[in-house]
Protein backbone atom coordinates (compact mmCIF):
# COMPACT_ATOMS: atom_id res chain seq x y z
CA UNK A 1 0.00 0.00 0.00
CA UNK A 2 1.66 3.48 -1.32
CA UNK A 3 0.52 6.79 1.16
CA UNK A 4 -2.17 7.78 -0.88
CA UNK A 5 -3.81 4.66 -0.40
CA UNK A 6 -3.42 4.58 2.70
CA UNK A 7 -4.24 8.46 3.26
CA UNK A 8 -7.89 7.14 1.82
CA UNK A 9 -8.23 4.41 4.36
CA UNK A 10 -7.50 6.74 6.35
CA UNK A 11 -10.04 9.50 5.55
CA UNK A 12 -12.74 6.95 4.76
CA UNK A 13 -12.58 5.56 8.37
CA UNK A 14 -12.46 9.11 10.02
CA UNK A 15 -15.51 9.66 8.14
CA UNK A 16 -17.31 7.07 8.80
CA UNK A 17 -16.48 7.62 12.89
CA UNK A 18 -17.48 11.49 12.27
CA UNK A 19 -14.45 12.23 14.09
CA UNK A 20 -13.24 15.02 11.49
CA UNK A 21 -13.65 17.87 14.27
CA UNK A 22 -11.59 16.05 16.83
CA UNK A 23 -8.71 15.87 13.87
CA UNK A 24 -7.24 19.59 14.99
CA UNK A 25 -2.95 19.26 15.04
CA UNK A 26 -3.03 19.95 18.48
CA UNK A 27 -5.07 17.00 19.34
CA UNK A 28 -3.52 14.91 16.57
CA UNK A 29 0.32 16.12 18.41
CA UNK A 30 -1.30 15.35 21.66
CA UNK A 31 -2.63 11.76 20.14
CA UNK A 32 0.93 10.93 18.53
CA UNK A 33 2.89 11.46 21.83
CA UNK A 34 -0.08 9.50 23.91
CA UNK A 35 0.77 6.33 21.28
CA UNK A 36 4.69 7.04 21.50
CA UNK A 37 4.16 6.78 25.27
CA UNK A 38 2.57 3.75 24.91
CA UNK A 39 5.27 2.29 22.64
CA UNK A 40 8.26 3.42 25.31
CA UNK A 41 5.88 1.29 27.68
CA UNK A 42 6.20 -1.85 25.95
CA UNK A 43 10.26 -1.50 26.87
CA UNK A 44 9.65 0.03 30.82
CA UNK A 45 11.34 -2.41 33.05
CA UNK A 46 13.22 -4.38 31.16
CA UNK A 47 17.13 -4.83 30.72
CA UNK A 48 18.08 -3.53 27.13
CA UNK A 49 19.44 -6.90 25.82
CA UNK A 50 16.33 -8.91 26.94
CA UNK A 51 14.74 -10.22 23.68
CA UNK A 52 10.70 -9.11 22.53
CA UNK A 53 8.39 -11.74 23.17
CA UNK A 54 6.24 -12.66 20.41
CA UNK A 55 3.21 -10.71 22.03
CA UNK A 56 5.32 -7.87 23.15
CA UNK A 57 6.58 -7.78 19.49
CA UNK A 58 2.75 -7.98 17.63
CA UNK A 59 2.17 -5.20 20.75
CA UNK A 60 4.83 -2.97 19.47
CA UNK A 61 3.63 -2.98 15.83
CA UNK A 62 -0.07 -1.71 16.88
CA UNK A 63 1.69 0.93 18.93
CA UNK A 64 3.76 1.66 16.02
CA UNK A 65 1.29 1.75 13.54
CA UNK A 66 -1.24 3.74 16.30
CA UNK A 67 1.49 6.31 16.32
CA UNK A 68 1.80 6.33 12.30
CA UNK A 69 -1.94 6.67 12.02
CA UNK A 70 -1.74 9.96 13.72
CA UNK A 71 1.11 10.87 12.41
CA UNK A 72 -0.31 10.80 8.64
CA UNK A 73 -3.55 12.33 9.49
CA UNK A 74 -1.34 15.27 10.78
CA UNK A 75 -0.01 15.08 7.39
CA UNK A 76 -2.90 15.41 5.68
CA UNK A 77 -3.76 18.60 7.85
CA UNK A 78 -0.75 20.26 6.57
CA UNK A 79 -0.88 19.02 2.64
CA UNK A 80 2.52 17.17 2.89
CA UNK A 81 3.98 13.98 1.88
CA UNK A 82 5.99 12.28 4.50
CA UNK A 83 7.96 10.90 2.44
CA UNK A 84 9.44 13.80 0.72
CA UNK A 85 9.82 15.29 3.95
CA UNK A 86 11.75 12.36 4.90
CA UNK A 87 13.94 12.63 1.74
CA UNK A 88 14.81 17.01 2.54
CA UNK A 89 15.56 15.91 6.71
CA UNK A 90 18.55 13.29 5.41
CA UNK A 91 19.60 15.89 3.04
CA UNK A 92 19.89 17.95 5.99
CA UNK A 93 21.07 15.30 7.89
CA UNK A 94 23.19 14.42 5.92
CA UNK A 95 25.58 17.90 6.48
CA UNK A 96 25.16 17.30 10.26
CA UNK A 97 27.78 15.67 12.50
CA UNK A 98 27.54 15.09 16.54
CA UNK A 99 30.52 15.22 18.91
CA UNK A 100 29.90 11.76 19.14
CA UNK A 101 30.82 10.82 15.99
CA UNK A 102 34.23 12.22 15.90
CA UNK A 103 36.60 10.00 17.88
Amino acid sequence: MDYQAALTILRNFRAARGWDDYHNLKDLALSVNLEASEVLEIFQWKPEDQALTDAETAHLKEEIADTLIYLFYMCDQLGMDPYEEIAKKMKINEGRHWKEDQN
